[in-house]
C-alpha cells in the first residue's frame, strides 16, 4: 500500500519541481464542504454525503479547485512542497494530499472534472456509466466498491452486480436488489467478479491496494482524478466540473 503512495508522492514532486512550484512558497487551503455546497438538492436522500458520513474536502490552488472525499476532515494551510512531503499517516492527510494533488493539476491543465456533479447529474452519471460498461466489457460481472446509490439502481438493472461497503448502516440491507456486503465479503466478491467499479474514496481511506489486483478495474469519481492521470489508471466521471 505505502508503495503507491510513495510513487504518487514521487510524480507529483517530479511534475511539480519542474513547472518550479516548489521553489515559491503557495498557499493551499482546504475546507469541508456543506452537502449543499457538495451536491446541490439532488431528489434523493440516499447520497452518503447527505448522511454525514463523508463530506468533500476542497483544496483550492492558484484559483483551481481539486477535491476528495474524506470522513477526517478539517482544515490544512502550508506549502505545496510540505503537503507532498507530509506523512500519509490518516484519512485527513491523505485528503489533503489527494485534493491538492487534484487542484495542482487542474491548474496545470493536465486534468479536468475535478469538482463533484450535482442536482440530477449522479443520475445521470450513472446511466452512463452503465452505457460505457455495457459497450467496452459487455454483460460482466461486476462489484461496485462504495455505495453510490443512482449508481447501485443503475448497474444492478443492466449486470449481475455485488456492492461491498464499510458503512455498517448499509452492510447487510438490501438496496434496489443487491445485498451490501461489507469488508469481510471482498475476496468472495473479487473472485467472482469480472470488473471493479471503484470509488476514488479508496485513494484517501487506504483500501485502494486491495482492489488493484489484475481484474479489470474501472475507478470513478472527482477524487481519484490526480491519481489516475499519474498511475494510468482507468476513471469514469461523466458530469462532474
Amino acid at each position: 500500500m505505502a508503495d503507491i503512495y510513495e510513487e504518487l508522492k514521487e510524480r507529483f514532486y517530479g511534475i511539480s519541481e519542474q513547472e518550479a512550484l516548489l521553489l515559491q512558497p503557495v498557499r493551499v487551503r482546504a475546507r469541508a464542504l456543506t452537502t449543499e455546497e457538495a451536491i446541490g438538492n439532488p431528489e434523493a436522500d440516499d447520497f452518503p454525503l447527505q448522511k454525514g458520513r463523508e463530506k468533500l474536502m476542497q483544496a483550492e490552488f492558484l484559483g483551481s479547485a481539486g477535491q476528495a472525499f474524506t470522513d477526517q476532515y478539517g482544515d490544512f494551510e502550508g506549502i505545496l512542497e510540505d503537503v507532498i512531503r507530509m506523512d500519509l499517516a490518516n484519512n485527513f492527510r491523505r485528503a489533503v494530499f489527494v485534493s491538492t494533488l487534484n487542484a495542482v493539476l487542474r491548474h496545470l491543465k493536465k486534468i479536468e472534472n475535478t469538482v463533484h456533479c450535482r442536482d440530477r447529474e449522479p443520475a445521470e452519471c450513472a446511466a452512463e456509466m452503465a452505457a460505457h460498461i455495457l459497450e467496452k466489457f459487455g454483460k460482466v460481472k461486476t462489484v461496485l466498491v462504495g455505495f453510490q446509490p443512482r449508481m447501485v439502481e443503475a448497474l444492478s438493472a443492466q449486470f449481475p452486480l455485488r456492492v461491498l461497503d464499510l458503512d455498517r448502516d448499509n452492510i447487510g440491507k438490501e438496496k434496489f436488489g443487491v445485498v451490501i456486503e461489507g469488508p469481510e465479503g471482498a475476496d468472495a466478491a473479487l473472485a467472482w467478479a469480472d470488473l471493479l467499479a471503484v470509488t476514488g474514496t479508496t485513494l484517501v481511506n487506504g483500501t485502494i491496494g486491495g482492489f488493484l489486483r489484475g481484474i479489470p478495474c474501472l475507478f470513478y469519481g472527482t477524487t481519484i482524478a490526480g491519481a489516475a492521470h499519474l498511475m494510468g489508471w482507468e476513471r469514469f466521471c461523466a458530469r462532474s466540473h
